[in-house]
């Protein structure tokens, strides 16, 4: 004899739905990672220029609204002097975050949530990191240069 089931009701239905959503809740949502290129033509995370210049960048598209974004940065010392300098995060060419890198060599941290909003509804958004070297050696150093400063993305994520 065939088994025949019975209609679910409704409201157990309601109940499985719920159970199911706060599962979902308590998992949290995913992030996906950023991956970020090296831009630097002597291939190395260090620059000595005293112009802003673009270390890393990558193109995503903005399909959330926030790009959790932590970097590193540290000056170098060349004969007993210290590098300091300033770095800043462009969308395309709008600076959206900046700040320093002390000549005290020891590392600086940012840690920065992004709006990604006003850029949702293009395809591609161009971020680049961008530093440069406003005190220190002018001559010597890594590249003959004077100080550098050196710099790379800790994470990235799309929130």
């Amino acid at each position: 004899m065939p088994k025949v089931q019975k209609p679910v009701d409704f409201l157990q239905r309601l109940a499985v739905l719920e159970e199911q959503v706060a599962v979902l809740r308590r998992a949290g949502r995913e992030r996906d990672e950023v991956p970020f290129y090296p831009t630097s033509l002597r291939g190395m995370a260090y620059e000595d220029s005293t112009t802003f210049i673009t270390l890393w960048e990558t193109i995503l598209s903005p399909r959330t609204a926030q790009l959790a974004l932590g970097l590193v940065f540290i000056g170098d010392a060349v004969s007993g002097t210290n590098t300091g300098g300033d770095w800043q995060v462009l969308f395309d060419t709008t600076v959206v975050a900046s700040g320093t890198v002390p000549a005290t060599l020891t590392y600086t941290f940012a840690a920065l949530t992004l709006d990604l909003t006003p850029y949702r509804a293009a395809s591609q958004l161009k971020v680049q990191v961008q530093i440069r070297r406003t005190s220190g050696a002018t001559t010597g150093g890594r590249y003959g240069g004077g100080g550098s400063i050196g710099g790379a993305p800790r994470y990235a994520r799309l929130l």
